[in-house]
């Protein structure tokens, strides 16, 4: 069996990645085409983070709930 060539390839990985992109914009994306959407995304290298997307950082200062380490430390005991 011939290897494909690089063009096809790329055409392959363009065709998934868009594919991915069009049922997660529209909203209709499945929990296992989410799934593979983030294993996509990391297979590729590719992450966000706070400093680099606008969009993350908003969630993690509104959606997340903040605590005081303080005053939020919960102690357990052992078990023996």
């Amino acid at each position: 069996m011939a290897k494909a060539s690089n063009d096809l390839l790329e055409m392959l990985h363009n065709a998934v990645a868009k594919d991915l992109l069009d049922k997660v914009e529209s909203g209709e994306a499945t929990a296992q085409e989410l799934s593979a959407a983030i294993k996509f995304l990391k297979d590729n290298g590719i992450e966000a983070t706070r400093e680099t997307s606008k969009d993350l950082g908003k969630l993690a200062d509104t959606a997340l709930p903040q605590f005081d380490d303080e005053d939020n430390v919960i102690e357990f005991a052992r078990a023996n």
